[in-house]
């Protein structure tokens, strides 16, 4: 009986071990297993496409009449399906007529321009506006005959087809009677972080006393001439910086500062501007500036 309590109990023991051993470490199988997850090819990461690192490339003449440049394209890796670019149309370019098996989105960045659905009247999009396209709708979009216009599009794909091309639009059907969008009053408020609508800045100091004077300065200045493509943002920034140093307008100089750099402008930037801006508008209008700037650069 000794022996045979002496042999349950070395056995209980081994059992125990065993356990212990199981639940502390885990086994080879589940380490690799683990190791497979953390290093799985399958994980994306972000991606950044710069501005200007793609060439331009211009819109095929099976697809497109007049002259169309389509840059910064994306596609997403699968299982996304989006994918999509620029496209800048001068004035009378336009697409053939097509289709998109799960629709299309478009957003006008810049100008003005049309777009029409088979059998449906000519419409006008302008700057800021949204297009949904219905899935399988025969349509075609452009610029207008006498303006340029940019637009992002954006679309699926469906078992790898994202367009169906057919023929192109006649310059009867382009010139058809077209449906203009009303005219709105009053520039929207812009949101803020919260998502709350504030006043532009032209609202905050104008619109008490000229509110005429804000909204041609939001609608027109900024809503049009400052979204015009031929100049970038940036590019207009600094032209507006150095003029305002040249005419010594340090107040609206604040104001342009900051926007510059919103709109990509760098401080070296900057600095170099007012060092060159010495030379040709005079080392008083400098020093202002170098001193409204240092007053922006601490503020931000």
């Amino acid at each position: 009986m000794k022996a045979r309590y002496l042999v349950v109990s070395v056995l209980s023991l081994g059992l125990l071990a065993g356990a212990a051993v199981s639940s502390d470490e885990p086994s080879a199988a589940s380490t690799a297993d683990t190791a497979q997850v953390a290093a799985s090819p399958d994980l994306q990461t972000i991606a950044i496409t710069r501005r200007g690192s793609q060439p331009l490339s211009r819109g095929p003449a099976d697809y497109f009449t007049g002259d169309a440049t389509i840059h910064s394209r994306f596609r997403g890796s699968d299982p996304a399906r989006v994918g999509g670019a620029f496209v800048l149309f001068e004035p009378g370019a336009r697409t053939a007529w097509h289709l998109h098996p799960l629709g299309q989105t478009l957003t006008v960045t810049a100008g003005t321009g049309w777009v029409q659905q088979w059998e449906g009247p000519v419409q006008e999009m302008r700057l800021g506006d949204i297009v949904w396209i219905p899935p399988e709708a025969k349509h075609w979009h452009g610029a207008t005959a006498t303006t340029r216009m940019e637009h992002l599009a954006v679309a699926e794909r469906l078992d790898g087809k994202v367009v169906e091309w057919m023929e192109k639009v006649s310059d009867a059907q382009y010139v058809a009677p077209v449906q203009v969008a009303a005219a709105t009053s009053e520039p929207p408020a812009r949101p803020d972080r919260t998502g709350a609508a504030q006043p532009t800045r032209a609202q905050q100091l104008l619109g008490g006393v000229t509110p005429k004077l804000a909204q041609l300065t939001d609608g027109v200045l900024y809503g049009d001439v400052w979204e015009r493509p031929q100049l970038s943002k940036r590019d207009r920034s600094l032209v507006t910086v150095a003029a305002l140093i040249a005419l010594y307008r340090p107040d609206q100089l604040r104001s342009h500062l900051s926007l510059a750099q919103d709109h990509g402008v760098t401080r070296d930037e900057l600095a170099e501007t007012i060092t060159h801006l010495a030379f040709c508008a005079g080392w008083p209008n400098a020093v202002t500036a170098v001193s409204v700037a240092k007053e922006i650069f601490q503020a931000d």
